[in-house]
């Protein structure tokens, strides 16, 4: 096996605030939410891409279920909600809630804030209840949006989960998404060909290491892209 080169350095969160932390009661406010906030996204998804879908079958209708993704700009998340049913508890950066109109969204629909880089233990708990509970959490290992438009590497948190709860991963992946492509495209009134792509469900070996199963997870999403995207797990495309 190739030695990967390394990533950038990962972010570190500069504020503390574990109280907004929380697991969000089943509401008809969150209902709302999320109904309004799936509709806007299919809106968006038809008015300024050109999506190709595939393995929307392997996507679970119930939970508990991992779903572990990579991340390359803000449209990831549009496409998630506009095809995936039911919509993941997914964890998002504490910096996000204090944007306007975003946060407030993002906190209404139920996001399971963490404090990237340091040890939010609270975070990995709630996920760890929504697991329990029955529920599809999202998260990207990566821990950022990729600086490199393509794979970075994995940060261990996801294999804790994944193998603290015996619970069944789901990759999904994109392609197209980058906030430069997208965005470029849209000052020129052009559409973006996305995918989003929806792979098998599987399971990390009971008692490996976390850093095992953070490899296991990121090679699986590395084998649903295009060599293009594969970054530091490029060398999947020598794996028998």
């Amino acid at each position: 096996m190739q030695t990967k080169p390394s990533s950038p350095e990962k972010p570190v969160s500069d504020i503390w605030r574990p109280e907004l932390t929380r697991l969000p009661a089943r509401t008809f406010r969150l209902r709302l939410t999320r109904w309004f906030l799936r509709g806007l996204a299919r809106f968006l998804v038809f008015l300024w891409t050109k999506p190709e879908v595939y393995g929307l079958e392997n996507y679970p209708r119930k939970g508990p279920a991992l779903l572990v993704m990579n991340h390359l700009g803000d449209p990831d998340g549009a496409l998630i909600l506009a095809y995936l049913a039911p919509i993941p508890e997914f964890l998002g950066k504490i910096e996000l809630i204090d944007i306007p109109v975003l946060g407030p969204l993002m906190d209404a629909m139920g996001t399971i804030w963490v404090h990237r880089g340091q040890p939010d233990r609270k975070a990995l708990q709630v996920a760890l209840q929504a697991l329990e509970q029955g529920y599809i959490v999202g998260i990207a290992p990566e821990g950022r949006e990729s600086l490199t438009g393509a794979l970075e590497e994995g940060t261990d948190g996801v294999a804790f989960l994944a193998l603290k709860s015996g619970v069944p991963i789901v990759p999904v992946t994109v392609t197209g998404t980058e906030n430069k492509r997208l965005f470029g495209n849209m000052k020129h009134l052009r559409r973006t060909a996305v995918t989003l792509t929806i792979g098998k469900a599987f399971h990390l070996p009971a008692g490996i290491p976390r850093s095992e199963g953070t490899r296991q997870i990121m090679e699986a999403l590395a084998r649903q892209l295009p060599p293009e995207y594969r970054g530091v797990y490029g060398y999947v495309a020598v794996i028998k």
